[in-house]
Order: C-alpha cells, then sequence, then structure tokens
C-alpha cells in the first residue's frame, strides 16, 4: 500500500537524474513546478534538488580553488616538484583509465543515485547538515 510520506515515483526518477546532470534537471524542475502552479515541491525532492545543486557548485569551487593553489605553488622552486608529482599520482589513469580522484568522485554520485532512487535521503558528511538546516527538512 502507498504511504503518504513515501516518494512518488517520479521524484524517485528525477531526483537521480538531478545527481547525475550535477542539478540541472532538478533545477528545471523547481522551474516547472513554479509555473505550473504545482502544488510544492516534496521535502524528498526538494532536498536532492538542492543537495545536487549544492555539490555542483562546491565542486566546482573547489576545482577552481585547486588549481590556483597548484598555480601558485608550482612557482616556488623545490615545492613545484612536490606538488607536481602528488598531481600527477592523483591524476594518472587507474583501473579502466580512470584516474583515483576520478573514481572517488564517481563513487560517490553512484552512492548519491542510488539511494535516492530507492527513496531514501542520501547523507554525505557537513553537506547533508547544511541542506537539512537550509531546506527545513528532518529525517
Amino acid at each position: 500500500m502507498y504511504q503518504a510520506n513515501e516518494p512518488r515515483m517520479i521524484e524517485r526518477i528525477i531526483a537521480p537524474l538531478s545527481y547525475i546532470s550535477m542539478g540541472l534537471i532538478g533545477f528545471v524542475w523547481l522551474i516547472l513546478a513554479t509555473f505550473s502552479k504545482y502544488k510544492g515541491v516534496r521535502p524528498f525532492l526538494r532536498y536532492h534538488i538542492f543537495q545536487s545543486i549544492f555539490l555542483s557548485i562546491a565542486y566546482f569551487l573547489l576545482c577552481k580553488l585547486l588549481g590556483l593553489l597548484l598555480g601558485i605553488l608550482s612557482l616556488i622552486p623545490f615545492v613545484n616538484v612536490l606538488v607536481l608529482r602528488i598531481n600527477f599520482y592523483l591524476n594518472m589513469p587507474l583501473i579502466f583509465s580512470y584516474s583515483a580522484i576520478q573514481i572517488l568522485c564517481y563513487t560517490v554520485i553512484f552512492y548519491l543515485v542510488v539511494t535516492s532512487f530507492q527513496g531514501k535521503y542520501s547523507y554525505l558528511p557537513w553537506v547533508s547538515n547544511i541542506i537539512d538546516a537550509n531546506v527545513g527538512q528532518k529525517r
């Protein structure tokens, strides 16, 4: 039997697609819900949409910040060799030509997609706490 607090199937589809598209599909869904005078996006879907958008923005900013930091550290004479070696080992192909950083990112995305498709609230330390505080959803 269907329970009132259980996510609908369309919500179970939109939430994983939002993670896969880095929040784009979720953002479009929020805009369509606003213009169609939809009663409101339910807390489950709102939680996953905002978490996917937050993770995408945080990933973008982290990549830009690390790129800037690596650029600055590469100018220091003896530190540049160490920094370039660490950068090489983190980005060299390991398994099926994926680097360690790519494997970590894809593992996190896979976890988020699977849990959201199952109708569960996924938990990432620090990120989920921020989303809970701002969206107002308590699991």
